[in-house]
Order: structure tokens, then sequence, then C-alpha cells
């Protein structure tokens, strides 16, 4: 918008500003309010300018290692009061940029030689009825340490034998939550 406004302001000695406006679909008091507010965008990029020197100062003198945080407080020290945000602004546009010597690592290292898991299902999650398709991924907990429980009062590894089945059921019920389950150590008859 404001290079409309400059062009007004470049061609007024030509045209009018009102045809200017017209034309090119500009309200008058918009260009006004532009060219009233000239003188103070000028000393705002003064300031800034002078800032940037400040910053650049205190940049290298801590040997490129600063970032916004740092040299605002720097800043503060020496007396300068300034909004953080303005230094994160005027250090954003300018390109000053903390160095840093840690590498970013991700959580997440994928195996490049791993083949990937088959589906089995297809990607179809629809059951029928409970128990034909179970499916989970836990991968983003990693179990407990062998022979702890959790929390929830679960061993792990589990512990199942025939003479304890893991609990089936063919009709959805609340009584088939996970606390009702048996875990080990406990018999495999029914509780009464």
């Amino acid at each position: 918008m404001s290079q409309l406004y400059r062009l007004i302001h470049a061609e007024k000695a030509t045209y009018p500003i009102v045809v200017l406006c017209r034309v090119l679909k500009v309200a008058r008091s918009s260009y006004y309010a532009w060219h009233e507010g000239e003188a103070a965008r000028r000393a705002r990029e003064a300031a800034d300018d002078a800032l940037a020197r400040e910053i650049t100062v205190v940049h290298i003198a801590s040997r490129h290692t600063y970032g916004v945080p740092r040299i605002h407080a720097e800043l503060r020290r020496l007396g300068r009061r300034v909004n953080r945000k303005r230094v994160a602004r005027v250090m954003r546009e300018r390109d000053i940029r903390s160095v840093t010597r840690r590498r970013r690592r991700s959580l997440t290292r994928p195996d490049a030689k791993a083949k990937p898991a088959p589906d089995l299902i297809g990607r179809d999650f629809h059951a029928d009825r409970p128990g034909t398709k179970l499916v989970g991924d836990i991968t983003h907990c990693p179990p407990p340490r062998a022979g702890s429980t959790s929390p929830a009062g679960w061993a792990w590894p589990p512990a199942r034998s025939s003479a304890m089945p893991w609990p089936t059921t063919t009709t959805p019920s609340s009584s088939s939550t996970p606390s009702t389950w048996p875990t080990a150590g406990a018999d495999s008859s029914p509780a009464a």
C-alpha cells in the first residue's frame, strides 16, 4: 500500500491528488495520514539503526554467542531501556544471530535398514465382533523393567500359563475393563 502512496507523492506535481487517489482507488485521508506519518517513520528507522549498532557491539563483544535474551539483558545492564521484542525484530531484520555449538538431535531415529512392519489387517480397523482384530501401538512409552509392576498393577513381562488364559469375551460388557482382567499371580477362577 505504501508503494501506491509513494507513487501519488511522486506524481502529485503532474496530476491533482484527488485524481490520483480516484484512479488508484485509494482514500485521500489514507494518503494524507501516510504523508503525515512519514517523519515519524524516518525517526523510528533512525532509532532502529542506532539500536542495531548497539546490538552489533554487544553481539561482537560476546563473540557472536549472545541471542535475544542475553543481548536484551546486556542492554538493560548498560542502562538502555528497550523492549525485548524490539531487540528481536531489529536482530531479525538485520540477520544478527547467535552461534550455537550444539547440534539439534531428533528424538526419533528410524533405522534405514529395517523393514517396515507388515500391515496384516490392510488398514481396515472395523471388526464384526470383539476380539477378532486386536491392534495397538505403544512405541512411544518404554516398558517397565523386567519383574516390576506398573502403577495399574500389570506385571512385565506378562505372565501367562495354560491355566490362566487371556481374557476373552464375545459380547462387550462393562466388566471387561483392565482392572478386572487377570494379572500375574492371580488365580484363573472368576471372582464371585
